[in-house]
């Protein structure tokens, strides 16, 4: 720089000495005001030469000047002097301004400073070089690309520039495409180069070209810099090469602790996080410091594994060593205990983080947020949302996606839709927590117009957007609309229905009663060889857990051989549990005895089956086994073995363990425990007992409670406490219509106002008596009273003989239960709906089966199980008969409930 006041007493080689106004127009010199300049710099067209010299160089410091304070459209325009001048604008100048550009981040004064410079003969690469990155740190990548593939000469800076764009980026593959690019070129690169195109390889799982750089690295000499080095361990590390890795590891002259903590981390990304455990101890012995970094990677991984307790150990011994949890090891914590099914947990680590003083961030939050989701606990929620708000990280998608969540789930839609509202970024993951939170409060039109200005803003939808559409639809009863976008998914979206997108129809279908629509939905799934996994059959087996779906049962296995499914203990345990539902307890006991495995659930399945067949020996001899083999029963247990003692008539063996299931098993009872507790008393007429044990339970009794009760007074003919337990149960269950049935003839029982008539709600009818029975592979449906039955004339001329063969087998049957039947007699109703079944399955397969299978919508009534039971010993035919009671296995006059039900 040279002073202003110096200037004047220059000797120039001209005729006379130029003032400073011939030079400048400035009335304050250049460099010394603090003040913006505002006006251009003029200057003599008569100039010698030599001042033109002295004008540009001033020119330039101005230039210099205004890009140092920020001033880059002043600087861009002021070499508009310089053009004047004819003078060449030097390449450290347009550099200073590519700079300034980045600074700032204008691409549009780069675009003007790349236009000037295009016209620029034999262009300097450093100045291509900082062009490229000046495109790539101002956001276009695209035009940095171009200028490097324009480019006639390229360095090494260049190819370090675009790399280090690319690498911003995160566009792994093409950083390796340069690379090769690069040395085809003849330009190798350097130390600090060569870890960024490592941590592509290791990013993208490229351990062919990873082991080829590695070579480069040895030929070249660089294997003695750590950071390469370190690059390279991390690189096999991340491909999952670990003996590669750890060979490379013990080979390695200096390990620092990043070195230890890639093969460390290289353990745990791959599960073996007891290994990776042992080098962490071996690395103090080695006098390596633990860092916060190494602690934290062994702390994610066993979250991530699952296995939360253990990362909590690890956390708690780091403390104890003197090293605070930072927020990326509290961040680990809540997250995997929230992802791991232990929200509470997750929330009171949230807690117990703020209380030390460890500030979250938008992560630790949002993870705390999507517990409150899963768990409902909108109040906790919206005080997670404040501290979202304090902490200035509402800004963050992450959070704001599982705050729509939230308030979704919690039913406050317009709440979730204030916060999307918000997000001025949305990503795909903002539209799908949106749609899927009107489809989850039923609004499925408000979701459609979602999903069409999703497309609008030019997001497209993925799969989970579909999926969510889909199940929306079906969830809220609009199946036709449902098939609609699952066919778009494929022909508008481009999509190929996954198995996920099956499974979602099979359920919306079963959900809705739907069970052949589902298992068709199945069969056509399979014939275009998209495989059903464990969810699409787990979802399917146990709505066809019932006697008249023993055949698609035998399908479902069928499928599940072929797919290889039947190792998998759950799905096993469905099966075991369908086929006792089914009526076939020799597969139920077949597939259970082959298991290598039982669990509680494998145990629970089959002692219930043969509860529910009324085999309570075999019941109560398996729970013997299942505590030989040492596994403790769960309160499902419990209940089916008292059951089973009910049906034994063992009356204190059943109270034993009730009473002992506390101390012995540490489990809770629950209202099913005690039902089953009066149905133990009420089977053997203990009522006055049964009545006092529900006067004493420790919680309110529900309507199954009483139900047992009312069923014991049924059955052994107390009127004065059906009276009572009718009255319970109707105070609990006002709207149930059985009360229509049930309360007026204990009414008339009593003879007297003592029951309270339940009221009449609006449109209530009388139901009638409905059966289903299959035969030949076709479910038949039949009404009690239907006289337009096909066959009728032939149907009712065996109701009549088989009326006639029970009268002549019993013609003086007398019980002594009161007469309260859920359904009409016959004289009013017409004949009962499962006598129509039995007479056409002789119709219509008199010698094809031993076994008939029915499903009956009402208790039956007296006379029809006498009919049955003496039916199975006259036609010698086996009845199975499942009404909403009670699993009725008819067989030689005999019965599997004992008359009970």
């Amino acid at each position: 720089m040279i002073p202003f006041l110096l200037m004047e007493n220059l000797i120039l080689p001209c005729k006379s000495k130029p003032s400073s106004a011939d030079l400048f127009k400035h009335e304050v010199p250049i460099g010394f005001s603090s003040k913006p300049i505002k006006s251009s710099i003029s200057f003599n067209k008569t100039s010698t030469p030599v001042a033109s010299r002295l004008t540009q160089k001033i020119t330039e410091h101005h230039v210099n000047h205004l890009c140092r304070t920020g001033q880059l459209k002043e600087a861009v325009a002021a070499l508009d002097s310089i053009d004047k001048l004819g003078a060449k604008v030097k390449p450290g100048t347009y550099i200073s301004l590519l700079q300034c550009c980045i600074d700032l981040d204008s691409i549009d004064q780069g675009r003007k400073l790349h236009a000037r410079i295009g016209m620029v003969r034999n262009l300097n690469p450093f100045i291509e070089t900082k062009l490229v990155g000046m495109y790539a740190k101002c956001g276009s990548l695209e035009d940095a690309r171009r200028v490097f593939d324009q480019m006639q000469e390229r360095n090494l800076f260049t190819w370090s520039s675009m790399i280090g764009a690319y690498a911003r980026e995160r566009r792994w593959w093409e950083i390796i495409d340069l690379f090769f690019l690069m040395m085809a070129d003849g330009i190798l690169p350097d130390e600090y180069l060569l870890p960024k195109i490592l941590q592509a390889c290791a990013n993208v799982g490229d351990a062919v070209s990873g082991e080829l750089i590695h070579s480069v690295v040895i030929r070249s000499g660089m294997d003695l810099c750590v950071h390469v080095n370190n690059a390279l361990l991390a690189m096999y590390a991340k491909c999952g090469r670990l003996i590669s890795a750890r060979r490379f590891f013990e080979k390695m002259d200096k390990k620092d602790m990043v070195s230890w903590n890639s093969i460390i981390s290289g353990y745990c990304q791959s599960g073996q996080n007891e290994e990776a455990l042992q080098l962490f101890d071996k690395m103090k012995v080695e006098g390596v410091k633990q860092g916060i970094i190494t602690w934290n990677i062994l702390i994610a991984s066993y979250n991530q594994s699952g296995n939360c307790d253990l990362a909590m150990e690890l956390m708690r011994k780091m403390e104890t060593l003197g090293i605070a949890p930072d927020v990326f090891t509290w961040t680990s914590m809540v997250s995997g205990y929230a992802q791991n099914n232990r929200k509470n947990l997750a929330l009171e680590l949230f807690r117990e983080m703020m209380v030390v003083g460890v500030e979250p961030n938008a992560v630790t939050v949002a993870s705390a947020v999507s517990a409150c989701a899963t768990l409902k606990a909108l109040e906790k929620g919206k005080q997670l949302h404040s501290i979202g708000i304090k902490t200035g990280y509402m800004g963050d998608v992450l959070l704001g996606n599982s705050l729509i969540d939230l308030y979704s789930k919690c039913s406050k839609i317009e709440a979730a839709q204030r916060v999307f509202d918000n997000i001025s970024e949305k990503d795909i993951f903002t539209w799908n927590s949106m749609i899927g939170g009107y489809t989850q409060c039923g609004y499925c039109g408000k979701a459609y117009d979602l999903f069409v200005m999703m497309q609008d803003s030019g997001v497209q939808p993925n799969v989970v957007t579909w999926n969510v559409m889909i199940s929306g639809h079906i969830q809220n009863g609009d199946e036709d609309r449902a098939m609609e976008f699952f066919q778009r998914m494929e022909t508008e979206g481009m999509i190929k229905q996954s198995t996920v997108t099956w499974n979602l129809l099979i359920s919306g279908s079963l959900q809705n009663g739907h069970i052949n629509k589902a298992l068709g939905i199945l069969r056509q799934m399979q014939s275009l060889h998209v495989p059903p996994d464990s969810v699409t059959l787990l979802s399917i087996l146990p709505a066809c857990a019932n006697l008249v779906a023993l055949k698609k049962v035998n399908e479902i296995l069928g499928c599940i051989f072929r797919r290889s499914l039947n190792s998998k203990l759950s799905i096993a345990n469905s099966l075991i549990d369908a086929y006792a539902k089914a009526g076939n307890m020799v597969y139920a006991r077949s597939i259970f005895e082959n298991l290598s495995v039982k669990d509680t659930i494998s145990w629970n399945s089959i002692i219930s089956g043969y509860v529910l067949h009324g085999l309570p020996e075999i019941a109560i001899d398996l729970f013997d086994r299942m505590r030989q083999v040492g596994l403790n029963p769960s309160g499902g247990t419990v209940t089916n073995i008292i059951l089973a003692y009910s049906l034994k008539g063992m009356v204190d063996e059943g109270k034993q363990i009730f009473s002992s299931m506390i101390d012995d098993y540490q489990i809770l009872p629950s209202l099913e425990h005690f039902s089953a507790m009066v149905t133990l008393f009420g089977r053997s007429g203990r009522l006055s007992e049964a009545a006092k044990f529900i006067k004493e339970m420790d919680i309110e009794p529900d309507s199954t409670v009483w139900d047992a009760l009312l069923t014991a007074c049924r059955v052994h003919g107390s009127a004065g406490l059906a009276v009572h337990a009718a009255e319970h149960f109707m105070e609990l269950e006002p709207e149930n219509p059985l009360n229509y049935r049930l309360v007026p003839q204990i009414h008339a029982l009593v003879g007297g106002s003592e029951v309270r008539k339940p009221k009449m709600i609006n449109g209530t009818s009388r139901s009638l008596g409905c059966s289903w029975i299959e035969i030949k592979n076709t479910v038949h449906t039949f009404i009690t009273g239907d006289q337009s039955l096909p066959n009728s004339e032939s149907l009712y001329s065996q109701l009549n003989c088989i009326a006639e063969k029970v009268r002549v087998a019993a013609p003086g049957s007398h019980d002594t239960q009161l007469c309260i039947e859920e359904e009409e007699n016959e004289d009013i109703a017409g004949i009962h709906s499962e006598k129509l079944a039995i007479a056409f399955a002789l119709i219509s397969s008199p010698y094809s089966s031993k076994s008939i299978r029915i499903v009956k919508n009402f208790r039956l009534c007296r006379d029809c199980h006498r009919t049955a039971k003496i039916f199975s010993s006259v036609y010698e035919r086996e009845i199975y008969l499942s009404d909403p009671k009670c699993l009725h296995h008819f067989k030689n006059g005999q019965c599997s409930c004992r008359d009970y039900w």
